[in-house]
């Protein structure tokens, strides 16, 4: 007769058999409340939905206008395009578990969506940190702004970052791909991040956990303290401005970056930047939803409701569409 409860089996199963570090994975996802696993597939689905066609409409409405044919508008496509590989790594596998009686996930499967996970996130990092020098040269130098952040550089600062934000997660990986789990194989998580898939090995983990602490502080802390440092230089310079409307004019044009850094440094600092043996399930996954899901959700609405510019240029591609 067949279990009325084939996951609960499943996961029951790998938790009570040895495995080698071939076997694969249980992802318990957000929750594992069965009678809560279609509204989840409901709310996800429309968030991701939410998140490809505001995106890519931000990309379209970009490429199409050439007055938004800057540095800044360059880094927000790029940003809105990581922001579609970045959940489309997480979320459709995410989805599939949250209909399946199976939540499982193949051990090289696991590998390449934690490459694929950190590459675009710390990209996602290194953009934003761009975003904010891009500000920082418009505001406290703007006679050398087309000099100082041209075409040409502004592409070498994407391919930087995209090359470094690889061979990061490359490393972490290839670490990963060292370590055995010979007891339990169930990821209290919805997808596979590093430190609920550590906390399975039964391997000696100081070493990765040197590196992550260590890297970290390469990929995030350093864009984070190159974005507070933009800023403060740029509230100096605006706090030197003598009128009011000018002083607005030149905080209003980083109200919207200002808004999804906080978003994004904000969990995702709550959720790594912790000893692994602070890793609290609920909580970390709440947190982890927060810049995985919302926040690039978010970021079409954040970066087009109050910029004229962005209005502007979704409104011809409307028309482009309507014609």
């Amino acid at each position: 007769m067949a279990s009325p409860h084939p996951v609960r089996d499943e996961v029951k199963d790998m938790e009570t058999q040895n495995y080698s570090s071939t076997s694969g994975f249980i992802l318990l996802g957000v929750s594992s409340n069965p009678q809560l696993q279609k509204p989840l597939f409901a709310v996800f689905l429309t968030m991701y939905l939410v998140t490809l066609v505001g995106n890519a409409l931000i990309i379209l409405a970009i490429h199409s206008d050439s007055r938004l044919h800057t540095p800044m508008y360059f880094f927000l496509s790029s940003l809105s395009f990581m922001d579609i590989c970045f959940t489309t790594v997480i979320v459709p596998k995410m989805l599939v578990n949250l209909l399946s009686d199976t939540k499982s996930i193949s051990y090289i499967g696991c590998l390449v969506q934690m490459y694929f996970f950190m590459a675009f996130a710390n990209t996602d990092s290194y953009l934003l940190a761009s975003m904010a020098i891009d500000r920082l040269i418009a505001i406290c130098n703007p006679f050398h702004y087309d000099v100082v952040m041209s075409p040409q550089r502004c592409l070498l600062m994407l391919l930087g970052s995209c090359t470094i934000s690889h061979l990061h997660s490359l490393l972490r990986v290839v670490l990963m791909s060292h370590l055995s789990f010979c007891a339990s194989h169930v990821i209290k998580h919805f997808f596979c991040d590093t430190q609920p898939v550590l906390k399975l090995s039964c391997s000696d983990t100081s070493s990765n956990q040197i590196v992550v602490m260590t890297e970290t502080l390469a990929v995030i802390v350093t864009p984070f303290l190159c974005i507070l440092f933009s800023y403060l230089r740029i509230i100096i310079t605006v706090l030197k401005v003598p009128s009011a409307a000018g002083k607005w004019k030149a905080f209003s044009t980083c109200g919207s970056h200002l808004s999804v850094v906080v978003l994004f440094y904000g969990s995702v600092i709550y959720v790594y930047f912790r000893p692994l043996s602070m890793y609290s399930v609920v909580k970390d996954r709440v947190a982890t939803v927060m810049y995985t899901i919302v926040t690039p959700m978010l970021n079409p609405f954040i970066y087009s409701l109050r910029n004229k510019d962005m209005k502007r240029g979704l409104r011809k591609l409307r028309d482009r569409i309507h014609s």
